[in-house]
């Protein structure tokens, strides 16, 4: 994963129309044949070579999702020194004002860590967005399929509530679509999408199962927690550029700040996802099906738990050595109190 530290880096492969290659097709078999001493090496290319610049075409996809271009915006980007920096000339192209962070190529990443799942990492931008006035802001991870929106305000809003706020305009052309999030999503999400319409499908986290689950029910959107958001005339891929663009066609349909629009979706009140070094995971999981069964189980991915007012997810990481929690209450109090009784069976985090 990108935000894994540099040791973890690699990088992304896909088959044609951006299907996935995931453990299940294909990585498994590759760790088996790297992992074996049944693959010699070679020096030589086992096919022909071709080279071909593929930014052009890419820029002129995406800006042709733009609806409209006035009136002009401010908008504030973080790159993070990574692969957001090839995003620049796109974005001076939507007519914007654009405030840049942090758009110098540097793989180690000398401002701060490429993950803006981190609020530590969002500091500057937030900071960026309020002194000069801006009417949003973006950060990049380090490859750039990811985007976390601050308003105006310079207040973060989640991945799940931006997918809550486009799934409408996506809806409006195909009422009863369905819309697919990913089980770490608020309430306040799934509700946004039913009452838009559509037909929200919960899925587990990754983007392989996300894209599968899009594909087979024709979805033309959803949306992860972590920042990728998927887009049906995007290949079903995820795209943190067209994320910026259709946030922005949002603000100048409605005329209306971002914080106004995401308003009505802060009802609930949720942890974020919190990272856990845990030996056994797995015994883990099931101590908390024993600690919590009065509740509504679900091993969709990991375990989750809902209750009426109440729910949470725990689950080991698909990139690391962890599990993550990710709890959601109706009141402040409630979820307290209810990530403290977590706590004292997963530890401190890390």
């Amino acid at each position: 994963a990108s935000h894994n530290p540099s040791v973890y880096n690699g990088f992304k492969m896909s088959r044609r129309d951006a299907i996935p290659v995931s453990y299940e097709t294909g990585i498994a078999e590759l760790e088996r044949l790297v992992t074996s001493s049944t693959v010699s090496s070679s020096l030589e290319p086992a096919a022909a070579e071709t080279s071909q610049s593929v930014f052009d075409p890419y820029a002129d996809h995406v800006l042709s999702m733009v609806e409209q271009s006035e009136p002009r915006l401010k908008l504030a980007a973080d790159a993070a020194n990574g692969m957001g920096t090839l995003y620049r000339p796109i974005l001076e192209r939507l007519n914007v004002d654009l405030v840049p962070l942090y758009f110098s190529l540097d793989g180690t990443f000398p401002n701060h860590e490429a993950n803006p799942l981190k609020a530590e990492n969002l500091v500057d931008l937030q900071r960026a967005v309020r002194e000069h006035g801006c009417d949003l802001g973006v950060a990049f991870d380090g490859d750039a399929d990811r985007a976390m929106i601050v308003d105006g305000d310079g207040s973060v809003v989640t991945a799940d509530l931006v997918t809550a706020l486009l799934a409408p305009r996506f809806l409006r052309g195909e009422p009863g679509a369905v819309i697919v999030y990913d089980l770490r999503s608020s309430w306040a999400t799934k509700e946004a999408i039913a009452e838009a319409g559509g037909k929200p499908v919960r899925e587990r986290v990754g983007h392989s199962f996300i894209k599968k689950t899009m594909r087979d029910h024709g979805s033309p959107f959803g949306g992860e927690l972590a920042g990728h958001l998927y887009y049906r005339c995007n290949y079903t891929a995820d795209s943190s550029i067209l994320t910026v663009i259709e946030v922005l066609n949002l603000l100048r349909e409605t005329g209306r700040p971002l914080a106004e629009l995401a308003a009505p979706l802060h009802r609930y009140h949720g942890t974020g996802e919190i990272n856990f070094h845990v030996d056994d995971k797995d015994g883990m999981i099931r101590r908390l099906a024993g600690a919590f069964a009065d509740g509504e189980i679900d091993y969709l991915d990991g375990i989750t738990v809902q209750y009426a007012d109440w729910w949470f997810n725990v689950r080991p990481s698909n990139t690391e050595p962890l599990l993550r929690l990710v709890l959601e209450a109706r009141t402040r109090e409630l979820m307290d109190a209810k990530k403290a009784l977590l706590l004292s069976y997963l530890g401190p985090p890390e």
